[in-house]
């Protein structure tokens, strides 16, 4: 590992330190009791920077899939919504491009132009609790990056598969069904389950 890749990798590791503290500040002012101890579960996805490499594999069978949805030739299939002791839900999954060309994840990076760095990533993405009438928006490091997925090259090639993650607020703890939005994909419903 060079040197620019071990930088990197201290940045990332100290962006979410730093946003981990947040939470556990804000957390504490509202009366949760996070024990102060994060999940090692998305520090783990964190500290690989974020990046997903796309690779040749199967569209998941149902089976193993929380929601499946489709938007032309991309299938967005999510396979875990885990609450996270920290205060925040951890949701990941698969994008599949069963199209014949090389797809751009643009529209998914979200609107907002003031926060810079996120380019093809999951920014965008959000949960919404309509029993709660509340949208939750992807976390932000201090520096306005997504604690999400930046897809590699920008997108997906054509007939190929990649993983992705997206860090959200957890909603109260009683609200477990919540619907998961990014870009022009249909919402896909899913159930949040509590972590270890």
């Amino acid at each position: 590992m060079d040197l620019r890749h071990t930088m990197k990798g201290r940045r990332a590791l100290a962006a979410v330190a730093i946003t981990t503290g947040l939470l556990l500040t804000v957390s504490g002012c509202g009366g949760g009791d996070s024990g102060g101890k994060p999940s090692g579960t998305s520090t783990s996805q964190s500290s690989k920077g974020g990046r997903s490499k796309p690779q040749a594999s199967p569209t998941p069978s149902q089976a193993t899939a929380l929601a499946e949805v489709k938007g032309g030739d991309i299938t967005l299939t999510v396979t875990s919504a885990v609450r996270d002791q920290g205060g925040y839900v951890t949701v990941s999954g698969k994008v599949t491009n069963g199209g014949g060309q090389f797809w751009i994840a643009s529209n998914w990076r979200g609107d907002e132009r003031e926060l810079s760095g996120n380019g093809a990533s999951l920014a965008g993405a959000s949960l919404i609790d309509s029993k709660g009438k509340k949208k939750y928006l992807v976390l932000r490091d201090t520096q306005g990056r997504c604690l999400c997925t930046k897809f590699d090259g920008g997108g997906v090639e054509a007939g190929q598969s990649a993983d992705w993650f997206a860090q959200f607020p957890a909603p109260p703890a009683a609200t477990t069904n919540v619907d998961f939005q990014v870009g022009s994909m249909p919402p896909a419903s899913i159930q949040i389950s509590d972590g270890e």
